[in-house]
């Protein structure tokens, strides 16, 4: 199936391009339809030397470590393990393996380790060179345009996120500029910029046909390819909530700022399904030993990597 629209911004754009692979992934994990943990563990865990950490740790270091971080989703501590605290923790997951992976790109990008990244190192990193666009020459090459609005794109959101406007970004700006879905200050700049991106008449809005995008019927065809129906569902159903045919700047938001609440409340729901046995709705620590594989195969742990990172199985949490 057809992605969707998306808008433009890096992050996002970043988003589409690892979905593109998506189903050549889902073949892997799920060949004719059976579920791969192995895959979860190979592919998911990350780096080589993760997995094989991974398999170096005895079976009962494991469990100790998994019930540690049982107890910490269990938030009520009544010994059970709700969809909402599990979605509340994959939520929490994905938001700190992000800020981590921002920080380790920080490092890589301050070339001179004067604990700043400047937009020449963050060129220098990402392309080699430093790149200098004009903002009013459109190129001649389609390709070579379609960049030069994309880098054009990067450095607005690069001078948006340097709120003290130093000569470079500090860490927490620099996570402003990687994630600016989660820094309040940049808000604005994302609506702004799905505007510019999608708003065609600038009216301050996003209609379905603007939601759209290029799309026109085949006029050959008796209905909409499926991948149109489900973005149209989409519209419809999930981002205009007032339906009045039209995304405001809050709907935009909702739309243009990946859903992470839906997927772990998705994945909670899934662990819940496959693993409670007596049918209540909740897991047990015993359900969930159990049935240790599958949870360690799951983005409750990422994938078991939680099981190497002390900040989730750790006390002091």
């Amino acid at each position: 199936m057809r992605l969707g629209p998306r808008p433009a911004t890096l992050g996002l754009l970043l988003l589409c391009t690892a979905a593109a692979g998506a189903g050549k992934a889902e073949e892997l994990h799920y060949p004719q339809g059976e579920h791969r943990t192995d895959y979860d563990r190979e592919a998911l865990l990350g780096a080589q030397e993760e997995v094989d950490e991974y398999a170096k740790l005895s079976h009962e270091e494991q469990q100790k470590r998994l019930q540690s971080i049982i107890k910490k989703i269990d938030l009520d501590s009544d010994g059970f393990l709700t969809e909402s605290e599990l979605s509340s923790w994959i939520q929490m997951s994905f938001k700190h393996y992000a800020m981590q992976e921002a920080k380790q790109q920080f490092v890589e990008y301050d070339k001179n380790s004067d604990g700043t990244v400047t937009w020449d190192e963050y060129n220098i990193q990402m392309y080699d060179r430093v790149i200098d666009f004009d903002e009013n020459t459109a190129l001649d090459d389609a390709e070579e345009e379609s960049f030069r609005q994309l880098h054009l794109k990067d450095k607005k959101r690069f001078e948006k996120a340097n709120q003290d406007l130093g000569p470079g970004l500090s860490l927490e700006e620099f996570i402003a500029f990687e994630h600016p879905e989660e820094v309040d200050y940049m808000t604005e700049f994302v609506i702004q910029e799905a505007l510019e991106e999608h708003d065609k008449n600038g009216d301050g809005f996003v209609s379905l046909e603007e939601f759209l995008g290029d799309y026109r019927r085949d006029p050959t065809a008796n209905e909409d390819p499926e991948w149109i129906l489900v973005e149209k569902d989409r519209f419809v159903n999930d981002y205009d909530k007032d339906n009045d045919g039209r995304l405001d700047p809050q709907e935009l938001l909702s739309w243009v700022v990946p859903n992470n609440q839906g997927i772990a409340q998705e994945e909670a729901l899934h662990l819940i399904d496959e693993m409670d046995l007596n049918g209540d709705k909740k897991l047990s620590e015993e359900e969930i030993l159990e049935n240790e594989d599958l949870f360690l195969a799951s983005e409750a742990t990422d994938y078991g990597r939680q099981l190497h990172d002390d900040y989730f199985y750790h006390d002091e949490l």
